[in-house]
């Protein structure tokens, strides 16, 4: 897919610019788990393995993009970094106790990835994809929402529409049919601290617009940066962007 191989062409900015994950939320992904072996999969520069290694857990972690694995390397050069993908995983049956995702787990094939992911997971172990979201209750988010599109800011980024975005990735009739059970969906408080410029940056390394025709894209962005300049919440100075880290989770039955 076009959109899920974009991300290596600005790995350097994706470092730079991306958030972390909510430590609460990592440990509520995790709170099943029967031991501390957690899989950081389509990890791309770090992000959740940062956030993993923060809570004490022995990560391991697999990435398909030599790019994104570089900068993920000079981040975290004590992480274990593996050539891979969520469709071919490289390691042994039930070596983990838990398989999280950052923002990556709709990218998976998850007919074949399902299968491939119950393989290497203990019995018991859990399966979650965690999602950085806007929290669009709050006014200026969700006018900036409308500003950049839904290329920019899809169904998956908002907090008003990510569970019915994603509830179906783990439905029992997928690719995990028989091997997780029921998934449970929830959102933890998060924020990153931004200024107009670095907001850009960020949105500028989603998928939508990595893979826009130059003209749309450069429309868009300046489309963007004019609207934080006008807003008082944005317009000068740094600011916390309001997100929450959303979680959906399932167990391996």
């Amino acid at each position: 897919m076009v959109l899920s191989s974009s991300f290596g062409t600005a790995a350097s900015a994706y470092a730079r610019h991306r958030p972390d994950y909510a430590q609460a939320a990592a440990r509520w992904a995790l709170e099943f788990a029967p031991g501390p072996r957690v899989l950081d999969l389509g990890a791309g520069t770090g992000k959740l393995s940062a956030t993993l290694i923060a809570l004490g857990v022995d990560v391991v972690a697999v990435e398909p993009d030599p790019a994104m694995r570089a900068e993920l390397g000079r981040a975290l050069p004590t992480v274990r970094a593996l050539a891979g993908s969520a469709e071919a995983i490289p390691l042994p049956d039930a070596s983990v106790d838990a398989v999280l995702a950052g923002n990556a787990l709709h990218w998976f094939d998850m007919a074949v990835a399902g299968p491939e992911i119950a393989r290497v997971l203990k019995p018991g172990g859990v399966l979650a994809g965690l999602w950085n979201i806007l929290d669009d209750r709050v006014a200026w988010v969700a006018a900036l929402e409308r500003v950049s599109g839904s290329a920019t800011i899809g169904p998956r980024d908002t907090l008003s529409s990510w569970r019915a975005a994603t509830a179906d990735l783990l439905a029992p009739s997928g690719g995990v049919a028989g091997r997780f059970g029921t998934p449970e969906q929830a959102e933890f408080p998060h924020g990153q601290r931004r200024s107009a410029d670095s907001l850009v940056g960020t949105l500028a390394t989603r998928a939508g617009l990595l893979v826009m025709p130059g003209p749309e894209r450069t429309a868009t962005l300046d489309r963007i940066r004019e609207f934080l300049a006008g807003r008082p919440e944005t317009a000068e100075g740094d600011f916390t962007l309001p997100m929450l880290t959303g979680v959906l989770r399932a167990r391996r039955l």
